[in-house]
This record gives structure tokens, C-alpha cells and sequence, in this order.
């Protein structure tokens, strides 16, 4: 029985790629205390597992999978990538820039001091760095060197063993160090600190809450003694637009009509009100009671997700946006911000950026009049743009196609290095120019987890038989120095960040986290915080690093 199964997996690979990914995926997603190995450490690890039955499968099938999960690498980074070089990010962007630097010449140096090939060196900074996607530029910049069969399998087999040994700690290290120990060596109560922060940026001690999405709709009789009988709806929103309160209907008569700007308020009026409870309170607190009016209640209320496209929005805090007409009427309650959706606070400084999407309530009739001012709604992205996808994928690698010989070494972007930066360029476009090139987070989602996934079980199955005798070969020496590689990137980013770019303290080690791309850190920051704070510091970090650590797969085989 044995026999048949390993003759059918021999004659048939693709039923072993699938059946790694099948047992490799779940055992990634185990947590103990927040902490994981990661999916794709584990189906590594099962592949190369499963590689000891020499179980032969064409790269050709692992790159078309990489294509796709670069591509989809791109398109989320692209907006915040964009934005952090060109635009007020440029100070994050340029801490990436020098964290990434400085991760890539501590793995070259280790790898020269140890003596390590250029498999084991480009593994090594893969692995440290849990570049996933370095993995497969270095792969492919390894083929491109003009070896031999047998010396190109025996580099990609090293390339694996070295990032397979050095991934988990690469996963682990970050989380413990910024979260357990930033902390203490930067001297910062991240709790007080992101409060500290909050409060300057308007918010109260209650939490990082605004009027703009902790409201509620009341409706009240107004009495003779009422202080604003006589004045215009208009007049008395405009009186405390912080508060953020709106009238929707009036009773009068026996009638119920639509409460505009130019709506004089009379005694009797029965009015329904929407906004900040203590705001309502203090409105109606003389000369008015408040009644259940069940069919002024009974309103309509939409939540709709709005990616902000315009530029009378963009770089905008939420304090200027309260005084905009686009804005009256609309509730805020979520604001989503890079290649993750981090949620970030909703303060009354919080300035608003271009691709970040806006999660508002309100009466639709209102929703619907505000969108064309702020973007575009987010609820019919349903169906993906195959065609401009897939052209912008084969754009790209025949950018990356030409190479520039250099000493005898081929210096080119790579067909795959050329895909990531037409990702970069759909998903930028996508947020500014929302008319096509449409690839819906599921569909992205799908080509980032199935494809990297995929990709990286190739790779374990192929380097299998040759992964026993680079550990005998390299032994736990290759584990300590990436250990190595993985730390000192780490300290140094977070000392950088607190006395040379002088990043907040309730931002620094959100900017590590993203410099570093881990996202695990993200979560624990936030948690331990009891804010989303920090996440104001990650996304950009996070978009540019992606994309440097990337090209850094390349970089790495050709310096050594």
C-alpha cells in the first residue's frame, strides 16, 4: 500500500503539492499566547517532508504561483507605498528605507564572517527577515546565474534549508523583542503614552472616541422656553460643529417634514436629533422634553464602506471634514488604512489620507449625496478586472525581462521583481482612479495566501533530499546566526526610531513593527495599548518594507 502511494505521488505531483499545503496550512495557523510559526514555515516544512519521496516537480509551476501572490503583494502596498514616498510619509518611508538597508548588510556580513554560500546567505536573509517573497527573487536571480542543473538544484536546496532554520525564529524574535522588550528599553508606558497622545490629537479619557461615531438619534418637544425657538436648523448645527448634531425630521401640525438648513424652528415642534449623547443633553436641557416619537425614530439608518479618492479629502483631519458639506448628516465609525486594513483611531486630529476607506452611517438619501464628494462606495467590487490583471502581470514581467551585465554578473529587476512594482502601480491607481482594475480583497486575499503557499511548498518538495545534508552540513550554527540577523535589525530600528527620527512614542514601535513587517506585533501592540494608536505608525513602514526586503532577494545573490 505504501509503494502504490509513493509511486502515485511520484507519478502525479500535483496530488503532493496540494496535499502539502493541505497539512502544512493548518498546522501554521496554531497560536500559544498570540504567537505562531506561520503558515508558511509549516508547509515548508511539511513539503520538504514530503520532498524525501523525490517527488520531481517543474519550477515552472512554482513561478506562475509566485507571479500571482507578487502581483497581489503589490496591489495592497501600492496606495501607502505611493503615498509614503511622495507625499507627508516621507520620514516613515525613509525609516524603512534604512531598516531594510541595515537588515540586508547584517545578512551579508553574517554570511561573509560564517562563510556561507549564496544559497545558504540568501536563505539566511529570507528566513531573518521572514521575507517570504525574497524567497522566490532570490530563486529566480540563482537560475539567472548560468550554472549548471546540478549546481543551481544543489543553491536552491541550500537556499531552503537556510530559511526554513532561520523563519521561526525570524517570526518570533520581532514579536518578543518589540513588544516585550521596546518597551523597557525605550523607557515608554505605551498605555500612557498612546493616551498622551489621543488627548493631543482631541480625544477624550474615555477612549480614543469623537462625536464623530459615538452618537445616538432622540426626539424632543420643543417648549415656549426653549433658547433657540426661532433660529434656523442651519444656525444652531453651525453653533458647535464639533458636537456634530443634526436635525432629520420635525413634526408640525400633525406633519412630519424634512428639517433643511432654512427650517425656523417654532414651540410645539417635535424634532428627531442625531448626535453625541452629552451634546443632546446639553441642547435640550431647558426648554424642551424629550418624547418617543416612534415614527420620526423610525429611520432608515445605511452603513457603507467609502474608499476616499478625492483630493478636497485628502491630508484633511476629521476636524476640518466635520465643517464640510459633504460630511452633514454622516456618522463615522471605522477607518481602515493600508495593504491590511488596519483599523486606526478615530480622533478629531486624525488626518485622512487617499485609499483610506471610510465606514459611515447614516440616513442613505444623506450617504448617497456625500460619496461623489469623498470617492467612491466599496460595496460593489464584487467581480474582478481578469483582463487589466493579468495584462498588468505580463506588462511587468516583461519589464523585469532585460539584464545588464555587470563583472559577469546579470543585474536585472526580474520578471518577478517587475510584476511586484505592476502591482504597485494597479493598486495605486485603483485608489485614485477607481474606473478600473478592479481586484476584490477575497481575490487578493486568495493570490497572496493560496499563492505564496503553493510557491513555497514547490520549493520544500524540490529541496527535500537535499535539506538532510545541508543541516548536517551547517548545523545549529545556521540557526544562532540568524538569530543574529534577525535581532540586531530589530534593536537598531528601535533605537533609531526613538533618538535619531524622534517618532512619537506612542508611534515608534508601531513604525518598527511595519519596518519590520510583522504583523503579529501589530495586534499585541494594539492589545497591550488597549488603542489602535500604533497602527497610525505601521502602514507605511509596512507598504515600503514589503517592497525593499522583496528586491532585496535579488540584491543579496548578486552581492554575494
Amino acid at each position: 500500500m505504501s509503494d502504490w502511494f509513493v509511486t502515485t505521488l511520484r507519478d502525479h505531483p500535483a496530488i503532493a503539492l496540494f496535499l502539502t499545503v493541505a497539512l502544512g496550512y493548518p498546522l501554521g495557523t496554531f497560536k500559544y499566547r498570540g504567537i505562531s510559526l506561520g503558515t508558511v514555515a509549516t508547509t515548508l516544512l511539511v513539503g520538504i517532508l514530503v520532498g524525501q519521496l523525490h517527488i520531481q516537480i517543474s519550477h515552472n509551476v512554482a513561478i506562475v504561483f509566485f507571479l500571482l501572490f507578487l502581483f497581489a503583494i503589490g496591489y495592497r502596498v501600492g496606495p501607502q507605498f505611493v503615498r509614503g514616498i511622495a507625499d507627508d510619509g516621507v520620514m516613515q518611508a525613509l525609516f524603512a528605507v534604512v531598516v531594510c538597508a541595515v537588515t540586508l548588510a547584517t545578512a551579508y556580513g553574517v554570511a561573509r564572517l560564517a562563510g556561507y554560500s549564496v544559497g545558504y546567505g540568501a536563505g539566511l536573509f529570507a528566513g531573518a527577515a521572514t521575507a517570504s517573497s525574497a524567497l522566490g527573487l532570490s530563486t529566480t536571480a540563482i537560475q539567472g546565474l548560468g550554472l549548471s542543473a546540478d549546481e543551481t538544484h544543489a543553491m536552491i536546496g541550500a537556499l531552503s534549508t537556510a530559511f526554513a532554520m532561520t523563519y521561526i525564529f525570524g517570526t518570533i524574535g520581532p514579536i518578543l523583542i518589540i513588544s516585550q522588550i521596546g518597551p523597557w528599553l525605550l523607557h515608554i508606558d505605551l498605555v500612557a503614552a498612546c493616551r498622551a497622545y489621543e488627548k493631543r490629537m482631541g480625544g477624550t479619557n474615555h477612549g480614543s472616541g469623537t462625536s464623530w461615531h459615538h452618537y445616538v438619534m432622540r426626539t424632543y418637544r420643543l417648549l415656549d422656553d426653549w433658547p433657540q425657538v426661532g433660529q434656523k436648523v442651519g444656525e444652531i448645527e453651525a453653533s458647535d460643529a464639533h458636537s456634530r448634531c443634526f436635525f432629520d425630521q420635525i413634526r408640525r401640525d400633525g406633519q412630519v417634514i424634512e428639517a433643511t438648513e432654512a427650517t425656523v424652528l417654532k414651540a410645539g415642534d417635535v424634532v428627531s436629533v442625531a448626535g453625541v449623547r452629552s451634546s443632546l443633553r446639553a441642547l435640550f436641557v431647558i426648554g424642551a422634553e424629550e418624547v418617543e416619537d416612534l415614527e420620526l425614530l423610525a429611520v432608515p439608518v445605511a452603513g457603507v464602506d467609502v474608499v476616499v479618492t478625492k483630493r478636497a479629502f485628502d491630508r484633511k483631519t476629521l476636524t476640518e471634514l466635520a465643517h464640510m458639506a459633504a460630511t452633514h448628516g454622516i456618522f463615522l465609525t471605522r477607518i481602515r488604512r493600508g495593504a491590511m486594513g488596519e483599523e486606526i483611531p478615530i480622533l478629531p486630529q486624525t488626518t485622512i489620507h487617499r485609499g483610506d476607506v471610510l465606514t459611515v452611517v447614516g440616513q442613505p438619501q444623506r450617504i448617497r449625496a456625500s460619496i461623489s464628494a469623498i470617492g467612491r462606495a466599496d460595496f460593489s467590487d464584487e467581480q474582478t478586472d481578469v483582463s487589466v490583471m493579468f495584462l498588468m502581470i505580463a506588462l511587468g514581467a516583461l519589464i523585469g525581462v532585460p539584464a545588464v551585465m555587470l563583472d559577469g554578473v546579470p543585474l536585472t529587476l526580474s520578471i518577478a521583481g517587475g510584476v511586484l512594482f505592476a502591482g504597485i502601480a494597479a493598486g495605486w491607481q485603483r485608489s485614485v482612479f477607481p474606473t478600473f482594475g478592479n481586484v476584490p480583497p477575497a481575490v487578493i486575499w486568495f493570490m497572496n495566501v493560496v499563492g505564496l503557499n503553493l510557491f513555497i511548498a514547490v520549493i520544500g518538495i524540490t529541496a527535500g533530499p537535499s535539506f538532510v545534508a545541508g543541516v548536517r552540513e551547517v548545523g545549529i550554527s545556521l540557526f544562532l546566526w540568524g538569530m543574529l540577523v534577525t535581532t540586531i535589525p530589530v534593536i537598531f530600528a528601535l533605537l533609531v526610531g526613538k533618538y535619531v527620527f524622534r517618532f512619537d512614542d506612542a508611534l515608534v514601535l508601531g513604525c518598527c513593527a511595519g519596518a519590520g513587517t510583522s504583523t503579529a506585533t501589530l495586534g499585541l501592540l494594539a492589545d497591550r495599548a488597549g488603542s489602535q494608536v500604533p497602527a497610525l505608525g505601521y502602514t507605511i513602514p509596512y507598504a515600503v518594507s514589503n517592497t525593499l526586503l522583496t528586491i532585496g532577494g535579488i540584491v543579496i545573490v548578486t552581492l554575494l
